[in-house]
């Protein structure tokens, strides 16, 4: 099978194999669908979450303390009516509030700054619109049998037995401590269990976030194949941006005929009309009020030479043959450009001879 023939196959039959063009990967982003890994997010939150308590732990503590000991120094006394209990809850509302403030920003900034890393800045509200393909049946079935299931399955899988490993191994190396709670006191008891739990929890989390970064590995890596595009599809987003090449030569070919129809106007305006006599034909215009130099105003090759001459010829414009003359000024000059400015002392005289047969003076 030679590679024409392969190519020519892949392009009928739309297979999908070649990357995304930057156009779909921006309209895919603008419709939500970008690679994102919910298990990054989720560890990093609970990684901050643990880190949070280890260093505001005393601060937490004193937090608890003051609160249970407030009840039993302040309130034991206190009359039980509306006005009491609604203050009481109040004052108790905003203990709390402070209570968990610094868990709250940790947890919150942390999700921020996830997201961020993974998606940038992204604001959109398309996954939220109603679309009845997302309650298709056989869609459903499709999707729970994919590769992308099967892979969720055994990402489920892994992350228990990382998880039952940690718990296990902090356990086990707790057993002396674990062994001895009927030994200690309840503070003892306390800030022992909180250490394992802190200890476990730290560990668990750094754990599911090298799990999540694979896990983000492989979503980059989904991504990037579901939006692959058929070299059909490449084709008409070309089209679709750039404009059908067949109307876009039409185009240019109409917008040629029109600058040749304003430059064959212009042709009667001209002092003189300078050939080859045969091969070029270049007009000129020489307003002394308003040009600093005699510009070009129509130029031609062949039959568009012979044109202009004819041109010349009905409206009474004198034409001069002067081939190395006309030759230049086709060949280094544009319409609308003045001439060389070592071609004025040529220029000149030819004006000055048209001038003289016209009875003019500039």
């Amino acid at each position: 099978m030679t590679l024409k023939y392969r190519l020519d196959l892949q392009l009928f039959s739309g297979e999908k194999t070649e990357k995304a063009t930057p156009k779909k990967k921006q309209d895919t982003r603008k419709k939500g669908q970008v690679a994102k890994s919910m298990e990054l997010s989720g560890a990093a939150v609970l990684l901050s979450a643990f880190l949070c308590l280890m260093f505001f732990g005393g601060y937490i503590g004193d937090h608890v303390v003051r609160l249970f000991t407030d009840i039993y120094l302040n309130r034991l006394s206190m009359d039980v009516t509306a006005d009491n209990t609604i203050m009481l809850f109040g004052e108790y509302g905003i203990q709390l509030l402070l209570l968990l403030a610094p868990l709250f920003i940790a947890v919150f900034v942390m999700a921020l700054v996830i997201n961020y890393m993974q998606v940038g800045f992204l604001l959109t509200g398309e996954p939220l619109k109603m679309k009845f393909s997302k309650i298709d049946p056989i869609k459903g079935f499709k999707n729970i049998a994919s590769m992308r299931s099967v892979a969720e399955f055994f990402k489920s899988i892994l992350k228990l037995v990382i998880i039952g490993y940690l718990v296990y191994s902090t356990l086990w190396d707790a057993r002396e401590g674990l062994s001895s709670l009927a030994l200690m006191s309840p503070e003892g008891i306390f800030d022992f269990t909180a250490d394992v739990t802190l200890s476990l929890g730290v560990k668990i989390a750094v754990g599911l976030i090298v799990l999540a970064i694979l896990d983000f590995i492989f979503q980059k890596y989904q991504h990037a194949k579901s939006i692959r595009m058929s070299k059909q599809d490449i084709k008409d987003e070309y089209k679709k941006m750039e404009g059908d090449p067949l109307i876009k030569g039409k185009i240019r070919e109409r917008q040629r005929r029109m600058a040749l129809q304003r430059m064959m106007q212009e042709v009667p305006k001209a002092d003189v009309i300078i050939t080859n006599p045969t091969h070029f034909a270049v007009a000129l215009k020489y307003d002394g009020a308003s040009m600093d130099a005699p510009q070009i105003i129509a130029k031609g090759q062949d039959y568009m030479a012979l044109r202009i001459k004819e041109i010349a010829k009905e409206n009474g414009i004198i034409t001069m043959e002067n081939k190395p003359l006309a030759r230049a000024l086709y060949q280094r000059a544009e319409i609308g450009d003045s001439i060389p400015g070592d071609l004025f002392q040529a220029v000149a005289e030819v004006l000055a001879y048209v001038y003289k047969l016209k009875g003019k003076v500039k």
